[in-house]
C-alpha cells in the first residue's frame, strides 16, 4: 500500500468535537499524507442527492446514541460508500436492548435480561433475578448504572423517567471488568475498575484464549472490526456485558497508529475489490466494506504471527 494516498470522510458528532477520538485518528492519516474530511452533522447541511458522486475511499463515524450522524453513515452505505464500522452493525450495539437479544440468539454468553420502558415498572423484575444491575438501554461512559439486590431496594431507586431501561442478572464475578478492544486483527485485553465495585490499578492484561475466542466470535456475529467488548470473570466462564462500536481503546498502546492502520487496509481491500467488479463489469456499483474474514491475535504476538497483514505506510 506504499505511496497509495486516500480521502476520507470522518462526520464528528458534537459530543466529540473536544476530545481526541475520532479526530486523534484523523490527524495520523493527515500525517501519513491522506486527505481527510471531517463533516459535523449537528452544524451542516449534506447533499443527499449528489452523495454518490463523492470520491471517499471511506466514511467514518464514532457514534452518540440518536446522533445525526449515523443517518449520514447510512446514506453513504446505500449508495456504496464504505463505512467504519457498517451502519447494520452499529444499530444492532448502539441500542443496548437489542444487542442482548442478538447475542442471546446467537448464543453468546449473556446474563438474563429484562426490557423495562419505564422506569417505574422495575418493581416487577421477578425475584428470582435479583440481584440485578440496572442501567440505561442506550447509555454510554458506564454511567447511571446500580446494583441492586432486593425487591425493597429497587422500589427506592431513583431514576430519570425519560429513559428506558435494563435489568440484567448479576453474576458474582471477580470484581473489576475487562474490556477487549478489537482492530481488525489486534485484540487487548484492559483491567478496568467496575461502576459496582472499588478500584483497582488499571492496565493491559494477557488475552486469553476465551477472551481471544469470545472476542472473535462477537465481531463474526455482529459484523464489527473496530469495537469493544466488556466482559466478567464468573465462575461459569467469560459473561458478555457489553458491547460498544468504535470505543475510547482505553489502555491500549499505540491507539491511534493502530486503528489508522485498520482504515487504511479496510479501505484500500475495498479499493481493490471496486477495481476488480469494475474490470468485470463497467459501472458496476460500489459495494461497502465487508468484515474481513481474519484470525483475531492477542495483541502482544502481532509481531511474531504469520498472519497478520500489515500496512506499509508512506
Amino acid at each position: 500500500m506504499r505511496g497509495t494516498l486516500m480521502r476520507f470522510c470522518f462526520i464528528l458528532e458534537e459530543k466529540y468535537v473536544h476530545k481526541p477520538m475520532p479526530m486523534a485518528v484523523a490527524d495520523q492519516l493527515r500525517l501519513w499524507g491522506h486527505q481527510i474530511d471531517v463533516l459535523q452533522p449537528y452544524a451542516a447541511i449534506t447533499n443527499l442527492t449528489d452523495l454518490s458522486l463523492t470520491s471517499y475511499d471511506a466514511y467514518v463515524l464514532k457514534t452518540v446514541s440518536d446522533g445525526p450522524g449515523l443517518t449520514i453513515l447510512e446514506a453513504a452505505e446505500a449508495v456504496g460508500i464504505p463505512t467504519i464500522n457498517n451502519s447494520r452493525a452499529i444499530s444492532l450495539v448502539r441500542d443496548k436492548a437489542v444487542a442482548v437479544a442478538f447475542a442471546q440468539a446467537r448464543g453468546l454468553p449473556v446474563p438474563l435480561t429484562y426490557f423495562v420502558g419505564h422506569p417505574g415498572a422495575l418493581v416487577k423484575v421477578p425475584q428470582e433475578a435479583y440481584p440485578v444491575v440496572v442501567k440505561p438501554s442506550n447509555g454510554t461512559s458506564m454511567q447511571d448504572i446500580h446494583l441492586v439486590r432486593t425487591s425493597e431496594e429497587m422500589a427506592k431507586l431513583q431514576l430519570d423517567d425519560t429513559s428506558y431501561y435494563l435489568a440484567m442478572h448479576y453474576v458474582e464475578n471477580t470484581g473489576y471488568d475487562i474490556k477487549l478492544y478489537v482492530t481488525g486483527q489486534e485484540v487487548h485485553a484492559i483491567a478496568k475498575s467496575s461502576p459496582l465495585h472499588g478500584s483497582i490499578p488499571e492496565g493491559e492484561i494477557p488475552v486469553s484464549r476465551e477472551m481471544l475466542k469470545l472476542a472473535q466470535r462477537v465481531g463474526q456475529v455482529f459484523g464489527l472490526d473496530l469495537y469493544g467488548v466488556d466482559v466478567l470473570e464468573t465462575a461459569e466462564g467469560l459473561m458478555l456485558v457489553d458491547i460498544n462500536d468504535f470505543p475510547s481503546f482505553y489502555g491500549v498502546p499505540r491507539k491511534v497508529s493502530c486503528i489508522a492502520e485498520y482504515i487504511l487496509h479496510a479501505a484500500y481491500r475495498s479499493r481493490l475489490e471496486h477495481e476488480k467488479r469494475v474490470v468485470r463489469s463497467l459501472g458496476s456499483p460500489r459495494k461497502g466494506l465487508r468484515r474481513q474474514g481474519a484470525t483475531l491475535v492477542p495483541a502482544e504476538l502481532m509481531s511474531n504471527s504469520p498472519t497478520v497483514k500489515r500496512v506499509q505506510m508512506s
